[in-house]
């Protein structure tokens, strides 16, 4: 029997994360959802912009994401932006709470996706950015597309 492929689907990213942070180290943890929870992800109603990660208790949490309620959601659909529980081995826990005690070190959830029917957050070990790294960001973004343009143009001619 072939091994069934780890397909990923897209729910959400965070795309001022990789903006607002250098990231360092990447993790992947399950989080713990109820049922309205995972039918609005699968509607893609999730939102990772403001939200952020924590160990308490040797346990990881993660804070201000918001899923929007389900459409179909009697009075039993879920609380918006309540507090959700990541599933990680105690070893990643402890590893993640050691780092996000050094000084500028923050856990940041920078997308969210189904593998194998379950949902996954990606957690990054993320240092801040000084606005002139942010300012130098962009200033290569846009060399890189000046660049591309010109060879669209360049093949264009031919």
């Amino acid at each position: 029997m072939a091994k069934k492929e780890t397909a990923e689907k897209p729910i959400c990213s965070n795309k001022r994360a990789r903006m607002s942070y250098f990231i360092d180290e990447t993790y992947e943890a399950g989080i713990a959802l109820v049922g309205t929870e995972v039918k609005a992800l699968r509607d893609g109603r999730a939102n990772l912009k403001d939200s952020y990660a924590l160990v308490k208790d040797d346990e990881l949490y993660l804070y201000d994401l918001h899923i929007s309620p389900y459409s179909h959601g009697n009075r039993q659909n879920h609380e918006p932006l309540r507090v959700r529980k990541l599933l990680m081995h105690k070893r990643e826990i402890r590893r993640l709470y050691g780092k996000s005690q050094e000084r500028g070190l923050a856990l940041i959830p920078l997308r969210m996706y189904f593998k194998n029917g379950k949902v996954k957050v990606e957690i990054g070990v993320g240092r801040g950015k000084k606005l002139y790294d942010k300012r130098e960001d962009i200033k290569l973004k846009e060399d890189r597309r000046a660049i591309e343009r010109g060879l669209r143009a360049k093949n264009r001619d031919y």
